[in-house]
């Protein structure tokens, strides 16, 4: 595999295990909620969603992992691809700058990936 491409995937990875923590462990902390402009009454009532989608985020992060060590090009299409449209959902219906943070570095380590083949 492209050194292009693994560099391109674990910055995709770096960024969804940093999502899983902060998601997971910091929501309702004041780091998290600074960081997702949360009051924190919301952040307590949404909490166990945060977490779910944290938990997410972590299995996009191991299934790009998994890819890598594979040398598989085909699950690392897979879960870059996974990783475009869950950041082009969030960007449609919550945030559009979720578009650039997520979507974006996905769709350059998927461009990376066709040119490699």
């Amino acid at each position: 595999m492209e050194p292009a491409v693994i560099a391109a995937s674990c910055i995709v990875i770096v960024l969804h295990v940093g999502f899983m923590i902060l998601e997971m462990f910091f929501w309702t902390r004041p780091q998290g909620r600074r960081i997702f402009g949360l009051s924190q009454q919301f952040a307590d009532q949404s909490a166990t969603l945060a977490a779910n989608q944290g938990l997410y985020n972590g299995f996009l992060a191991a299934g790009l992992i998994w890819g890598l060590i594979r040398t598989d090009h085909g699950i690392v299409i897979f879960f870059l691809s996974c990783v475009m449209i869950a950041g082009t959902y969030g960007a449609l219906s919550a945030k559009p700058s979720i578009f650039w943070i997520q979507a974006g570095p996905a769709i350059v380590a998927l461009a990376l990936v066709f040119s490699s083949l």
